[in-house]
């Protein structure tokens, strides 16, 4: 598979990706919306669904990192090369601005019946219940590291997963939603939120707040460290049992 290729199944991958997860937001969060009110447990399997329908559709291509917290923890360990951390990157945050795009698109209206600023911004991006610079920061950090440690875990060869390993990797997403999500609205990837920031920025949205740039750089600096700890972590225990 050409560079290229692999760097395009990015864009799509990760379009695919804010499409569906932003998607289950805006119905959970926006006004005279079929699932309007339908709460977490709807919007945290809408995650997990969007990561597993994504990593099929383009995982065959490009591997479907669809998170620079992903590629850059790869790179790390040596799974992945380092000549195309920027370019995945790069991918992987405009692919996540056009599926904000669409999803803007898809719910044109109902961002007009919704008088709630916030969740208006909810629909793009992530924000703390309790605003606490140390514990957002901790609380990503867990929660990505746990991504890549069970991402890695997955794709052990032990497995076998093999086809259903795209499937399990949306579990794992549904799973950290569940358990972790609470704090910060787990944004465990850095393009996830900062493409659709940047959208709702730009969008002539009704109504709407600042796109909160003060806490912007949280959901993309710890998820970055949390998967490079992540993947670490798991090599390091590798060698215990190998």
């Amino acid at each position: 598979m050409t560079n290229t290729a692999m760097i395009i199944s990015e864009i799509i991958g990760t379009m695919i990706l804010i499409i569906l997860g932003d998607g289950v937001v805006a119905n959970v969060v926006l006004k005279k919306s079929k699932g309007n009110s339908s709460g977490w447990i709807v919007i945290t399997a809408g995650w997990g669904f969007a990561v597993a329908i994504a990593v099929y559709t383009v995982g065959w291509v490009g591997g479907a990192h669809l998170n620079p917290a992903v590629t850059i923890g790869l790179a790390v360990i040596g799974s992945f090369s380092w000549s195309l951390v920027p370019s995945y990157i790069a991918a992987q945050v405009f692919g996540a601005f056009l599926g904000a795009i669409v999803v803007y698109l898809a719910y044109y209206k109902h961002f007009a019946e919704t008088d709630d600023a916030d969740a208006k911004l909810a629909v793009f991006s992530t924000a703390p219940e309790i605003r606490s610079t140390i514990w957002n920061i901790v609380t990503e950090i867990i929660g990505t590291a746990l991504l890549l440690i069970g991402i890695l875990g997955i794709g052990n060869s032990h497995n076998n997963a093999g086809a259903l390993g795209a499937l399990l990797v949306g579990i794992l997403v549904w799973s950290l939603g569940l358990s972790l999500g609470g704090p910060t609205g787990y944004a465990i990837n850095p393009a996830r939120d900062f493409g659709p920031r940047i959208a709702h920025a730009i969008l002539p949205i009704p109504g709407k707040r600042d796109s909160d740039w003060s806490y912007a750089w949280i959901p993309v600096i710890a998820p970055i460290i949390g998967g490079v700890l992540g993947a670490l972590i798991y090599n390091f225990c590798l060698t215990l049992f190998v």
